[in-house]
């Protein structure tokens, strides 16, 4: 499933795109955006499954490649296509969701065979994929096991593929580390798998009510944030920065579920990753001033969250 973390990271992006662009007006409906984002998210997901897919089931091309050449070899008239029949392959290309999925996201036009089979050749040179095809047996764990070293060791470390894959999908770099969880759940446990629900409705309500709290009350948030900026002048520093505070700021006054530390401590690392080298101790700095104030104040209402049993 998707994260808080993700969702604070993709209301950020949103607001700065917003906010950066010469035409306003071309972000009328910004929660409508924001759901189209996380379509993306979706996505990408359903073209890397497709991608794996594609890697194994190569095996039974080049089988008939190499069979129909004129002059053949012994080797070229036994390729072991194990690998194409592999039941987690199966599994998860039959679940109705991942089906539904790949007739509307046509993957099969986006993919690059070339780089598959380029993919492919590299895998079987390796002993791991030599040891799994000379097993004549199918046990799960193996079939798992066989697919995640595929996907992590040719698939995500080849450059060409990444490459290929930020060229498709320009989320990638944001939801790279999101993907590598969610193919690993669906390996491990396909018909376990909550696909298609990678963001479950109370996240969404998060994701919607923080982007439309930071813009309806941007100015009121600006105006607590401007008096803590000393010598600095509001229009100079980053964008992004003042975004990620503004953002903090809604976190302390309209999420009462969320305790004032974890947002703080979120927005610090969303701000070290994402803006300047200083800007974690200046975004840190700046939220930690405002929280004390407003704590001070009584203005800051938090109740215990417990998750619903």
């Amino acid at each position: 499933m998707i994260s808080r973390r993700n969702i604070r990271v993709k209301v950020m992006q949103l607001l700065y795109i917003i906010e950066s662009a010469k035409d306003p007006e071309c972000f009328k409906n910004p929660v409508q955006q924001l759901e189209n984002n996380f379509k993306k998210t979706g996505e990408l997901f359903v073209y890397l499954i497709y991608f794996l897919t594609e890697v194994a089931k190569y095996a039974e091309q080049d089988a008939h490649i190499k069979a129909n050449k004129n002059i053949t070899s012994f080797e070229d008239l036994n390729v072991n296509t194990k690998i194409a029949g592999n039941q987690v392959i199966w599994q998860i290309l039959e679940l109705p969701a991942i089906q539904q999925a790949i007739k509307n996201l046509q993957p099969n036009v986006l993919v690059d065979k070339e780089l598959v089979k380029k993919i492919y050749q590299n895998m079987t040179v390796s002993s791991e994929y030599k040891n799994y095809i000379l097993d004549p047996n199918r046990d799960t764990k193996q079939e798992k096991a066989i697919l995640l070293f595929i996907f992590n060791q040719f698939i995500l470390s080849n450059e060409d593929f990444e490459s290929h894959i930020e060229d498709l999908f320009p989320n990638w770099q944001d939801d790279g580390d999101l993907m590598m969880l969610f193919i690993t759940e669906m390996i491990q446990k396909p018909n376990s798998s909550n696909y298609p629900v990678l963001l479950s409705e109370d996240k969404w309500m998060f994701a919607k009510d923080l982007l439309m709290t930071a813009i309806e009350k941007k100015a009121f948030t600006m105006d607590l944030i401007k008096p803590k900026l000393n010598n600095w002048d509001a229009e100079r520093i980053a964008l992004l920065d003042m975004i990620i505070m503004r953002l903090g700021v809604c976190e302390f006054l309209y999420f009462e579920t969320i305790p004032t530390k974890v947002t703080i401590n979120e927005y610090i690392d969303i701000a070290k990753e994402y803006s300047t080298p200083q800007s974690g101790h200046f975004v840190n700095g700046i939220l930690d001033s405002i929280h004390k104030e407003l704590l001070a104040q009584g203005k800051i209402e938090k109740i215990e969250f417990k998750p619903r049993p």
